[in-house]
């Protein structure tokens, strides 16, 4: 009787609260970085702002670290929930987020972190991060849409922004390496770096085009996104200012490390592509906000999509910001102090309901059945309710 006691009672599971801990939760880290970076650009200056990006950046770290063990935990202890997301077409695409999260940290270590663990280390911890961003990124940029293609069985009503993340992953890399090209010898190892994010920018240029038509689409042909859904049409921004910031990266760092006339190249292609891919942006940023108003008004409850309103906003302003240094305008100026406010609004908000969630152990429960489709309405049940 004993034995059979023992053979029949199940081990308890091991670390059971990251059971439900999917790649999504990096939009957490990477919106808080770049609340750091994109501070950093601001055309005007706050007393105490550099410290406070330093303890918000710092904040990222933290963040980064702590989510990388949980997720290491969810890997060694919960295989099966690891593998079911990967082969899952809604949380797949998530899998572009650790790498923009590990780069997004990276990215702001030279910008504010030096202030607190100095410039060399703060460049050190950008390389390995960049590295390893970039080859995380590049991996999920293959990875992903293979098994969209092969395994998902997708329709084009599935059609979501989310698809377009392990698509712009390389984008971020194109955006954040040239800050490490002036620290590298000059010549030969400069030059390729450069060239490398270029043609980063340019793989992910490309993919995104491929894939943003398929999202517009399903927007205009197939209605509105579900209500929990309706943040995500903020990552379209995401690839628009993120391709600004990197053509104006480029811009920066190019005179003197690759031959005229390509480095004045460079400084063409900053405006004559920033400028109209901006105004794109704040045309879908205005579309989008329209959205989300609607789905607000429809009873739209806090889920971790809101994190989709930070990093995308971030990287409009940085794109912002490189336009103003390449163009002189004052008009950017005030759209990057604009972008930045709507920014750390969008951070704070999704921040104290993260928390939230957290104490109360919402956010990382089981996810619940799904609801079940209303049934259409008929003559006599449009009968029977006025009775």
């Amino acid at each position: 009787m004993t034995m059979a006691l023992l053979l029949t009672a199940a081990p308890p599971p091991r670390a059971p609260a990251v059971r439900h801990l999917g790649p999504n939760w990096y939009a957490c880290v990477m919106g808080t970085a770049v609340v750091a970076a994109a501070g950093a650009v601001l055309p005007v200056p706050v007393p105490g702002l550099r410290t406070a990006l330093a303890a918000v950046w710092a904040l990222s770290l933290v963040l980064l670290v702590a989510l990388l063990a949980a997720r290491a935990l969810h890997w060694a202890h919960h295989r099966d929930q690891a593998r079911a997301h990967l082969l899952d077409p809604a949380v797949a695409p998530f899998y572009g987020c650790p790498s923009m999260a590990l780069l997004a940290v990276g990215g702001g270590a030279p910008a504010v972190g030096r202030g607190w663990i100095g410039t060399g280390p703060a460049v050190a911890l950008d390389a390995v991060l960049f590295t390893a961003g970039t080859a995380v990124g590049l991996a999920a940029a293959v990875a992903v849409p293979y098994l969209m293609a092969v395994r998902h069985r997708l329709t084009p009503r599935q059609a979501t922004p989310a698809w377009l993340l392990p698509l712009v992953a390389p984008m971020v890399s194109a955006a954040v390496g040239p800050r490490l090209v002036p620290h590298l010898p000059a010549g030969q190892p400069r030059a390729t770096l450069l060239f490398a994010c270029f043609a980063l920018f340019g793989l992910s240029l490309l993919a995104t085009l491929l894939m943003l038509p398929l999202v517009f689409a399903r927007l205009v042909t197939g209605g509105p996104l579900p209500l929990a859904l309706t943040p995500t049409l903020f990552l379209v921004l995401g690839p628009l200012g993120q391709s600004t910031t990197a053509v104006g990266a480029f811009a920066d760092v190019a005179p003197g490390v690759v031959p005229a006339p390509y480095d004045e190249g460079f400084g063409l292609l900053a405006v004559l592509y920033g400028v109209p891919v901006t105004g794109f942006a704040l045309l879908w940023l205005c579309l989008a906000g329209a959205h989300v108003v609607r789905a607000h008004r429809r009873g739209m409850r806090f889920s971790m999509t809101w994190w989709s309103f930070t990093f995308p906003v971030g990287t409009c302003v940085t794109g912002a910001a490189a336009l103003s240094r390449h163009t002189g305008l004052l008009a950017y100026d005030a759209l990057t102090v604009l972008l930045y406010a709507l920014l750390v609004t969008a951070w704070a908000t999704a921040a104290l309901h993260t928390v939230r969630g957290l104490l109360s152990g919402a956010l990382l429960a089981a996810p619940g059945p799904a609801p079940s489709a209303p049934r259409p309405a008929t003559a006599r049940t449009r009968s029977g309710a006025g009775r």
